[in-house]
């Protein structure tokens, strides 16, 4: 018995190791360095400073500002992942032609490289070349829009290719769902006269409720930390740095103004609200499914 139980420590060993080294030992670091006092001018004798960089954070009347637009950010990108991914997943679950086609090209934005998704659509939203005014001027007779040197204009090109970007994982989510709810359930409800509406609401929504509740809190917490597609869109935070979400901000802190201990403090935060985020949402949908 101890045999075995030692050969499985040793199967075991070289993945703690490696998660020792690539998760639990930067993330201690970066506890560390969020009570420092490290800097481009502290660079090699910084030194602990207690939670004054948390203060500097709380303190400065930007990060609130960031905060919101974070939250809006995460908000409108994760409710139009799943409104679209469930309302495709429902089309392409009936028998409609073409459907191993349809689901292959609607997978193509996820499988695509962020990078890539995120320049094209910087290119789309120039304002003489790009599609999006192109579009505008020439079907819908509109004035183009200055869309990437206006802070409105450059955050709504983010939320469009994030949402471009991020609809196909719920997509597919909600279509492995639809498979594992009985046919008899539709049967029987349109026996009693249930139309498509009422037998969405009464079967297909409550069904899905348990396969979308952790795609939801990946979502959330995937968007909320969603750097590429803001920076590239935005080219870094443009017009004047108030393209900015909460990631962005910690990453420009640290890697653009040399803050490493405020960055740290930062990246402590966005932590501690996904970790609170993802503990209530979780208990909210276990006591609404218990009820």
């Amino acid at each position: 018995m101890n045999s075995e139980r030692n050969f499985a420590l040793w199967m075991v060993a070289p993945a703690a190791v490696v998660v020792a080294l690539v998760v639990v030992w930067p993330f201690i670091y970066n506890v560390v360095l969020s009570f420092s006092n490290m800097s481009l001018l502290h660079i090699r004798d910084w030194e602990l400073i207690g939670p004054r960089q948390y203060e500097k954070v709380f303190g400065d009347g930007i990060f609130y500002g960031v905060l919101g637009k974070t939250l809006v950010w995460t908000i409108l990108n994760v409710f139009f992942h799943v409104t679209i991914g469930v309302a495709l997943a429902v089309i392409l679950h009936e028998n409609v032609p073409g459907k191993r086609m349809f689901r292959t090209l609607l997978i193509l934005p996820w499988a695509i490289p962020a990078v890539v998704t995120a320049l094209t659509w910087r290119g789309m939203f120039h304002y003489e070349y790009g599609a999006v005014n192109l579009i505008l001027t020439k079907v819908f007779s509109q004035t183009p829009i200055q869309w990437l040197n206006d802070p409105l204009g450059t955050f709504t090109a983010c939320v469009v290719t994030n949402v471009w970007l991020g609809f196909p994982f719920m997509m597919v989510v909600a279509l492995g769902g639809l498979q594992s709810i009985p046919k008899e359930l539709y049967e029987a409800a349109m026996i009693d006269g249930a139309g498509a509406w009422q037998r969405f609401r009464k079967i297909t929504l409550p069904m899905l409720v348990p396969v979308l509740t952790p795609a939801v809190i990946l979502g959330f917490v995937w968007t909320f930390n969603k750097v590429d597609i803001v920076w590239l869109v935005s080219n870094g935070g443009e017009p004047a740095d108030q393209t900015h979400i909460l990631v962005s901000y910690v990453y420009r802190a640290a890697f653009n103004l040399y803050r490493y201990g405020y960055a740290a403090a930062g990246s402590m935060i966005i932590f501690l609200i996904l970790v609170l985020f993802s503990v209530t949402f979780m208990r909210k949908m276990q006591a609404g499914s218990k009820g």
